[in-house]
């Protein structure tokens, strides 16, 4: 079930055939971008990417921004093995319930996974890829090294995350902390405690690399190297393996560059997209 008083926007439902039910935000109008969050405590479609799809709005786009099963208003079964073949199942009939038969794909993390999951298991599904430090090009073992990881899988573990152990997770998200204004921090403490409590122990993502070749799309992605959660030497793996990629990589960055880095993240996107 989803609780109306959540400290995030409600816009819409789709009802899939499967009976899974999944918020997004629809704004805009123009050739779709559909944006997938990443996978932390809290996560919302909203709460990631509130400070970038309106710039898109405005640039002649429509964003379909989901909260993603087990995350947001979206619902989050106890019962759900949260693996990217679900992730990707559901996404792909998102696509089809509103009726979006070709979109560009903004994953960041998490989301950029299923990004790429979708790409190579419904490629006439996918215009474009921007990509934003995602998973998926490694072994689950290495995420599980990395301090950003480490901390957040044990913080969710003890229990019910407050505002105060959301910013003990959070302040590895970000190279600069104070970036973390407390309205970020208070929207997922207010979705955190509603998670299943084997959200994190079954999400099981593959390393893709091997497959990146089979991506004809083209491939536009963003890279901090302080990035404490997803290693950006997975940066050279895009640019070494997909024929059509290209990556900026940033210092002073961690692993929200969309948030870290608004404008440049905002208007290289808006490039890519209406000039290629």
């Amino acid at each position: 079930m989803t609780s109306p008083d959540l400290p995030i926007p409600l816009d819409q439902f789709a009802d899939l055939d499967s009976g899974m039910r999944l918020h997004y935000l629809d704004v805009g109008q123009g050739p779709v971008v559909v944006w997938l969050h990443g996978s932390g405590p809290g996560a919302s479609g909203y709460s990631n990417f509130k400070g970038n799809y309106p710039a898109f709005a405005e640039a002649g786009f429509r964003n379909i921004v989901l909260d993603l099963p087990g995350f947001g208003r979206s619902d989050k079964p106890a019962d759900a093995h949260y693996n990217l073949d679900f992730f990707v199942s559901n996404l792909n009939a998102f696509l089809k319930k509103i009726g979006v038969a070709r979109c560009t794909l903004l994953g960041n993390s998490l989301g950029g996974a299923i990004a790429l999951g979708q790409a190579l298991a419904h490629p006439e599904t996918v215009e474009r890829l921007i990509l934003m430090a995602p998973g998926g090009v490694e072994e689950r073992e290495t995420y599980f090294k990395m301090e950003g990881i480490l901390r957040m899988v044990e913080t969710f573990a003890k229990g019910p995350m407050g505002p105060a152990e959301m910013r003990h997770v959070m302040s590895l998200q970000v190279f600069d902390p104070s970036l973390l204004d407390d309205s970020i921090i208070n929207e997922r403490a207010a979705i955190a405690p509603s998670q299943p409590a084997n959200l994190f122990s079954t999400m099981m993502v593959p390393n893709m690399t091997g497959r990146l070749h089979e991506i004809r799309v083209p491939i536009f992605g963003f890279w901090g190297t302080d990035d404490k959660f997803n290693p950006h030497t997975g940066a050279l793996k895009l640019i070494e393996n997909a024929p059509d990629a290209r990556m900026i990589l940033l210092n002073r960055c961690g692993h929200w560059v969309q948030v870290e880095h608004r404008e440049l993240f905002n208007r290289s996107c808006i490039d890519f997209l209406t000039k290629g």
